[in-house]
């Protein structure tokens, strides 16, 4: 018999994770234009709507209000209904907010649509989760994880470039539209991306778990390991309070403080 961690160990690094990790990775460019969009578009709603300064740093405000409350939220549903279907959920709600924030007719309307869009953003996170349960922790992988951030990266370059280039001559709402396609466009690609096989287990579908083990093995070209698939479901899955159990309490302070 084997594990699922074993199977991954197993079929190793190939073809498969690198376009797991472009796909996945991408995810982070998404992110980083919408989180660093009110950046740029926030002294143009201050001139069109008369803004005070509190005003103009809700609204920065209410975008990561909205990104905690959902994470916690999208973070649990994950952990019950499958990674992949809470990012396809998320991209869907940023980008449907999103682009109706560009329609805002007010700066209530503009608030209160950023802080939905913040709420979706948070789910862009399960993205990053996906990918390190499938990608084995093997030597060739790990330069893969580590520039994950380079992603982040680029989507803040890009938005800072794009509004350069389009503040000036469309408007800050064409912005806000043409920062929604890259979010857009992956969710057309999420369909070439299986759930974990990690989730599978931890719900009792072996069969389900199988299939995704033996799609990553074909594509990098190599066997799967013999023997069958023999792991434990978790009946328990998804609880706040376990963050807080004296077995994680530690690592969940030090990450919370580092975040």
């Amino acid at each position: 018999t084997f594990t699922v961690e074993e199977a991954v160990e197993t079929i190793g690094f190939g073809r498969f994770h690198i376009m797991l990790f472009l796909i996945m990775g991408s995810t982070g460019v998404a992110e980083a234009m919408e989180i660093m969009l009110i950046a740029v578009v926030s002294p143009l709603i201050r001139c069109e709507w008369q803004l005070q300064d509190w005003q103009v740093a809700l609204v920065t405000t209410m975008v990561f209000l909205g990104y905690m409350v959902f994470s916690i939220v999208l973070g649990l549903l994950a952990d019950r209904y499958g990674r992949w279907k809470i990012l396809l959920l998320s991209f869907l709600w940023a980008a449907y907010f999103s682009l109706l924030t560009s329609f805002a007719p007010s700066y209530i309307w503009f608030v209160f649509l950023r802080a939905m869009v913040g709420g979706g953003v948070s789910g862009h996170a399960q993205g990053r989760e996906e990918k390190k349960q499938i990608i084995a922790v093997c030597s060739r992988s790990n330069p893969f994880l580590s520039l994950g951030k380079v992603f982040w990266l680029a989507g803040s370059l890009l938005i800072i470039g794009l509004a350069s280039v389009v503040n000036p001559t469309i408007g800050w709402r064409w912005l806000i539209r043409i920062a929604s396609i890259p979010g857009i466009l992956l969710i057309l690609v999420f369909k070439f991306i299986p759930e974990s096989a990690r989730y599978h287990v931890s719900m009792g579908n072996t069969g389900a778990a199988l299939a995704t083990l033996h799609r990553i093995a074909r594509m990098n070209g190599v066997p799967m390991p013999e023997g069958q698939l023999r792991e434990p479901a978790k009946e328990r899955r998804g609880r706040f309070k376990d963050l807080i159990h004296s077995k994680y309490l530690r690592t969940t302070l030090q990450i919370w403080i580092i975040w």
